[in-house]
């Protein structure tokens, strides 16, 4: 099976030091793969790295074989990288249906109707200006957003951050959602134990580097691991 995502000895930082170290990860089709660790771990810079914004990377970074480790953010969104970057994801004073417009080159009715299907609490809103939606519904217009390029992997960066308690169980079932739709999904989240839960596989950072990684439910078993990169915050 060909992996849809794969990088290998990944590093960089901002300036000439290095804030990850060698990341090997694999991402296979139609996936949910999670990437845990305590705060300061990596995990954000790992994404950006993936992603082609830090300044200085060393290592490769391949999407269905295909080597983009050179090119620029734009360049790997249009090779079927889609992203959904943390808290700010969306323009709050355009429409539903603005926002998904502006998210792509010539984007047909048939693509929008096609993310109304996914996510039907966003069809009464299509006149509605993102920034009046609630925190859940404008997480799922950001996911909307990076899904209408279909792209073939969607990193999500904390997907359930600053949403109330409530709205965090929604979340985590339209991320379950998205493998109907053919694309893999590649997550950084705060609430690491519910996130391996509806994983595949999980990573495991530490100072920059894999220190485990394996079938989500045995990273969830581990004792060790648990009491070390858990905790009990990720419980809430």
């Amino acid at each position: 099976m060909t992996e849809v995502l794969k990088t290998t000895q990944l590093a960089g930082g901002y300036t000439d030091v290095d804030i990850i170290h060698g990341i090997d990860l694999i991402l296979q089709p139609n996936e949910i793969v999670t990437i845990a660790g305590t705060n300061g771990a990596g995990k954000s810079t790992f994404l950006k790295a993936l992603l082609g914004l830090l300044p200085r990377t060393t290592g490769t970074v391949h999407l269905y074989g295909e080597d983009i480790s050179r090119l620029g953010t734009e360049s790997r969104i249009e090779r079927g990288l889609g992203y959904v970057p943390q808290v700010t994801n969306v323009f709050r004073s355009l429409t539903v249906q603005e926002n998904l417009q502006v998210a792509a080159r010539k984007v047909k009715r048939s693509q929008i109707d096609e993310m109304l299907s996914v996510f039907p609490a966003l069809k009464p809103r299509l006149t509605q200006t993102a920034g009046t939606l609630s925190g859940g519904e404008r997480q799922q217009l950001a996911f909307a957003r990076a899904l209408i390029r279909s792209p073939k992997v969607i990193v999500l960066d904390e997907p359930t951050a600053a949403l109330a308690p409530s709205l965090v169980e929604t979340i985590f079932q339209v991320i379950q959602r998205l493998r109907s739709l053919n694309v893999a999904v590649l997550m950084v989240e705060q609430r690491a134990r519910q996130a391996l839960e509806i994983s595949d596989r999980g990573y495991i950072l530490d100072q920059g580097k894999v220190v485990l990684s394996g079938d989500a439910q045995k990273l969830l078993n581990d004792p060790e691991m648990t009491a070390l990169y858990l905790g009990v915050h990720n419980e809430l």
